[in-house]
């Protein structure tokens, strides 16, 4: 995996991947790098779980991260909390098993993450 980060003046930065796609941060206007992180760590992990629910009737997944980090640097996370929510006919179990699984195996930003970092979160299923 290879990529690019340009600054682009001011706060703003241009980041690019292997293809060349765009993506803008701005740490003092926009998202910083820190927000991106955390995005990314709740995106790979939401890719885990629709990938595990190919098979069952849902329509929504979304999710609600809340990070805490420290207040000297190096001011890396301390604590992540998620709360993943789904809407659809999807057994408790099954949700349950696919979010711990991509937490310990398959999400590569979230097994990133320092291990003193305290991961926790919650699931919600909202039928329709």
């Amino acid at each position: 995996m290879k990529g690019e980060v340009h600054w682009t003046g001011g706060s703003k930065m241009a980041c690019f991947n292997d293809a060349k796609d765009r993506l803008e941060l701005d740490w003092n206007d926009g998202p910083s790098p820190m927000q991106v992180m955390l995005q990314s760590i709740g995106a790979c992990t939401i890719a885990d779980i629709v990938t595990g629910l190919k098979d069952r009737p849902f329509t929504e997944v979304w999710l609600e991260l809340d990070a805490e980090r420290r207040a000297e640097p190096p001011r890396h996370f301390t604590r992540l909390h998620m709360v993943y929510h789904v809407k659809g006919e999807v057994p408790e179990k099954l949700l349950h098993r696919l979010i711990e699984k991509s937490h310990s195996t398959y999400c590569s930003a979230s097994t990133s993450l320092r291990r003193d970092v305290e991961v926790t979160w919650g699931a919600e299923i909202h039928t329709p």
